[in-house]
């Protein structure tokens, strides 16, 4: 099992940036991949940005352009980078690791960190 603990996060205004970074307990397997999800009340989880130990990466195609991961596998950290942001990437942001089928699929992801919220405001 993958410890992940998430840091970053915040309020903003449309049109700004935030980080979210994610980093895996040391004491463990380096995960295949690492993701971002998030979540707003009553719908489902969507997967946002993936990036595999071998530098492969997918984006939702909501946020492709605007956010951007950084992974250190030797740190066994990733960091989400979100620009132009608008008041609809409002949500709960959670840090994801594991072998999934597909990587932006929630399917495969075994851990999960416990979430930071990001708000975007007009």
């Amino acid at each position: 099992q993958v410890q992940l603990m998430e840091s970053g996060g915040g309020s903003v205004q449309a049109g700004g940036s935030l980080r979210l970074s994610c980093a895996a307990s040391i004491h463990t397997v380096n995960p295949l991949w690492m993701a971002w999800f998030r979540q707003v009340p009553g719908k489902e989880r969507e997967g946002v940005a993936a990036h595999s130990i071998g530098s492969t990466t997918r984006y939702a195609d909501s946020v492709a352009g605007r956010f951007t991961t950084i992974r250190d596998n030797a740190k066994k950290t990733l960091d989400l980078y979100m620009y132009s942001l608008k008041p609809e990437d409002t949500a709960m942001y959670y840090c994801a690791a594991g072998r999934p089928p597909s990587a932006l699929a929630s399917i495969g992801y075994n851990d999960w960190g416990q979430g930071t919220q990001v708000t975007v405001s007009n």
